[in-house]
């Protein structure tokens, strides 16, 4: 084994036989962190997000909070009762792209899918950076560092999730559910206290200038921007196979779940902020989780618990975007409309590609909006809203067409679901558009265009290599040619390897420098290999160009179908010895691999080998 493979075994684990896959399924009790990590974690900074959208209104606007919370917590329970419906109507997953796909047409299906795959990236992108936002509020001293430590954050998920989703799982339960006990424990103990009479003196002012005052236009933008808590509802329904048996069942009960614990948590953080009279600070300050953490805890071991809590739940919640991505983009590729290689499994039975394209774009994100959350917030949430709509139409047409068992209540949720997302959509579009949202608009079509080139390239390609009216094959024409750098060992067994493919080979020179010729047909007059060997003229010091060139000529005036060449290679004993050699060989073949009727075969000599 290799120390670049034996490096990769300490860092993602042995590889697992296929058979394992059904084994690495999640129980619920798994399932809930993995897949609802970014929803519950999104009463982190969902709530913030809404009073700094109201703060310039004053304390006028900022009374305006819990009535904006609830809102928003009636269109979640709306979509999360669509969405069990999805899951168990879909239980091979798919979520919104599958439903859109097959009841609305490949168009909006490619639309859903491009939006919550753009979606998948802002989850993992601002989660990391709410929650380094979480630790710098506790230590101001590293936000220098911010963006560092977003992308080490990332990376670490990232290579978790590569050693397969149990494992992950099993990594992440812990701190997924200390965040909800903690959380918890301060939404009741600062409630009761409040009830109490017993807020402290400590706890924030409204005291805030009035910019503009309270318009419907800033209450559909507070709406807008707290709708950032639904992200993530739909990871459970694109992920249904990775559920124990029964798949929807266990599922629907996730689902549920996570419902409850996100709309406790969401509201009850709101209603706190508005009890203790919490100002939003200017980002890269503290955050409104922290300061209600001192205002209940005080600056005690509690509250240093709450920020390590927020920030590990913040950064996890990446892990909902990990769970999804992935398995939608393999399904697009299976499908032809993504590369094929997001279809493979990797090594730890999860696929692999995806995670690690995932995590190279939502890094990129991170470094390009410096790890600030109120910067991406705004290109946050719309393609959530639209896969959304797409999947609850698509639901509408799927129970028209079935008319199973109550198909008609079951129609109206999700019609209802569909208009009041569709409605949403419109109306974060409009309060977000000119903050950020206008470059989610450009780029969903972007990708959708992606999607149909790729489509297009693989239904080409299927078309090229169809038999039908294929004539039979015929006796092709052959010829063979050894590259010859220089004689050594390597070149005889190529010399040897040309001999047994065809009975006339010929030998190529390709003359760099006009001094080393003589030597080199010295040697090769030596060696009395029985194979002619031809010098090309290169005045332009190029090896590819005469090959190139040798080999057209070959197939156009000696009628010669397929032109072999063969490239001697000598494999070193260390890695780091082939960094003191030219790859001349490795650029020709990738020269060579353009050009029609060119097969390259590379003989290797290992140089630890001792025959001759």
């Amino acid at each position: 084994m290799t120390l670049l493979q034996s490096l990769r075994r300490f860092i993602i684990g042995e590889r697992l036989p296929t058979a394992r896959a059904i084994h690495e399924r999640l129980p619920k009790l798994l399932a809930l962190p993995v897949f609802g990590s970014d929803p519950i974690s999104s009463s982190a900074y969902a709530t913030e997000e809404i009073l700094l959208a109201l703060v310039i209104a004053g304390a006028a606007g900022l009374r305006f909070s819990v009535a904006v919370s609830l809102a928003i917590a009636a269109l979640f329970t709306i979509v999360l009762i669509s969405y069990r419906q999805t899951v168990q109507a879909y239980p091979s997953g798919g979520g919104a792209y599958t439903v859109a796909h097959q009841n609305l047409g490949v168009l909006p299906g490619l639309v859903a899918a491009g939006a919550l795959l753009t979606d998948y990236v802002l989850t993992v992108a601002v989660s990391v950076s709410a929650g380094i936002a979480a630790v710098v509020s506790a230590f101001p001293a590293l936000e220098p560092d911010r963006v560092l430590l977003c992308v080490i954050a990332i990376a670490g998920i990232t290579v978790a999730n590569l050693r397969g989703a149990r494992e992950s799982g099993t990594l992440f339960a812990p701190p997924v559910y200390f965040f909800v006990a903690i959380a918890f424990t301060m939404v009741i103990t600062g409630l009761v206290r409040a009830l109490l009479g017993g807020i402290p003196a400590t706890a924030g002012s409204t005291a805030h200038p009035v910019v503009q005052p309270v318009t419907v236009f800033l209450l559909l933008r507070a709406f807008a921007s707290g709708c950032a808590a639904l992200t993530g509802i739909e990871a459970v329904s694109n992920a249904v196979p990775s559920f124990k048996p029964p798949e929807s069942r266990n599922a629907a009960i996730t689902l549920l779940w996570m419902g409850g614990i996100c709309l406790s948590l969401f509201v009850g953080v709101t209603a706190l902020a508005r009890l203790y009279h919490i100002v939003p600070m200017p980002e890269g300050q503290q955050t409104v989780v922290s300061m209600l953490g001192r205002s209940v805890f005080g600056d005690g071991p509690l509250y240093l618990a709450l920020q390590a809590a927020t920030a590990g739940i913040l950064v996890l919640a990446a892990n909902t975007a990990f769970a999804g991505f992935p398995r939608l983009a393999s399904i697009l590729g299976r499908e032809g409309f993504a590369p094929r290689q997001l279809a493979n499994l990797g090594d730890r039975v999860v696929f692999a590609n995806g995670i690690l394209l995932l995590g190279v774009f939502s890094s990129l994100l991170v470094v390009i909006f410096g790890g600030l959350t109120h910067s991406l917030i705004p290109l946050y949430a719309v393609g959530v809203f639209v896969s959304f709509t797409l999947s609850q139409a698509g639901m509408v047409r799927h129970w028209a067409r079935e008319r199973g068992e109550r198909w008609r209540p079951k129609a109206v949720v999700n019609a209802i679901g569909a208009c009041a997302t569709g409605i949403v959509l419109l109306v974060v579009l409009s309060a977000k558009f000119i903050h950020g949202a206008w470059i989610i608009v450009l780029v969903v079509p972007v990708i959708v265009m992606g999607f149909r080139k790729v489509n297009q390239h693989y239904r080409t390609l299927a078309a090229a290599l169809r038999l039908e009216h294929f004539s039979p094959p015929r006796t092709m024409s052959h010829a063979v040619i050894v590259l010859v750098p220089s004689v050594h060992k390597g070149v005889v067994r190529a010399l040897r390897y040309a001999k047994s493919i065809a009975a006339d080979s010929e030998a190529i020179f390709v003359e760099l420098d006009p001094r080393d010729t003589p030597r080199v047909q010295e040697q090769w007059t030596r060696l009395k290999s029985g194979i002619p060997l031809t010098v090309l003229k290169s005045p332009w010091r190029s090896l590819t160009e005469p090959i190139i060139r040798y080999t057209r000529t070959l197939r156009s005036e000696r009628r010669i179908d397929t032109v072999t060449v063969i490239i001697p290679e000598f494999v070193t004993t260390r890695w780091w010895h082939r960094l003191l050699h030219n790859q001349s060989g490795l650029f020709l073949k990738l020269a060579l691999m353009f050009e029609p009727g060119i097969v390259v075969i590379n003989v290797r000599y290992h140089t630890s080998e001792l025959d001759s």
